[in-house]
């Protein structure tokens, strides 16, 4: 006679921003910018879940010649539109990790922060590339 094990009814919880994230540095996910909130649950963390499409796990200190290439690659990071607020230089923003390669490929990568990047982050981007953008604070 077989026995199974009695199933829970245990509701599966997202992880909100950082907590319990891991950085590509392997150590807690620190807050890319607190003050225009960033990340794709605009918690100020560079973290990811299943309906971000985008992967938005890279936090960048956005630059002029970044931003100028991703308005002419048709993604405006300069106007500020419903809860967007725009960007200017040296603002640091959670970008999509293969919109940060498309800009490496064109030469028009910003720097990253370490401890503010996702460690999915290192799925799109090799580490010694991503490395060599740390901007260190």
């Amino acid at each position: 006679m077989r026995t199974y094990k009695k199933r829970t009814n245990r509701k599966r919880t997202r992880k909100i921003g950082g907590v319990g994230k891991v950085n590509v540095l392997g150590k807690p996910l620190k807050p890319c910018n607190l003050s225009k909130v960033t990340g794709y649950y605009r918690d100020g963390f560079c973290s990811t879940g299943n309906n971000d499409a985008g992967t938005h796990v890279v936090c960048a200190i956005v630059d002029d010649d970044f931003l100028q290439y991703m308005l002419k690659e048709d993604n405006d990071l300069i106007r500020p539109k419903d809860n967007f607020p725009g960007l200017v230089a040296g603002d640091h923003w959670c970008v999509c990790a293969l919109r940060w390669m498309q800009a490496y490929s064109a030469g028009k990568a910003p720097r990253v922060v370490l401890d503010s990047t996702d460690m999915r982050a290192l799925k799109y981007i090799p580490r010694k590339i991503l490395f060599q953008y740390s901007h260190k604070l």
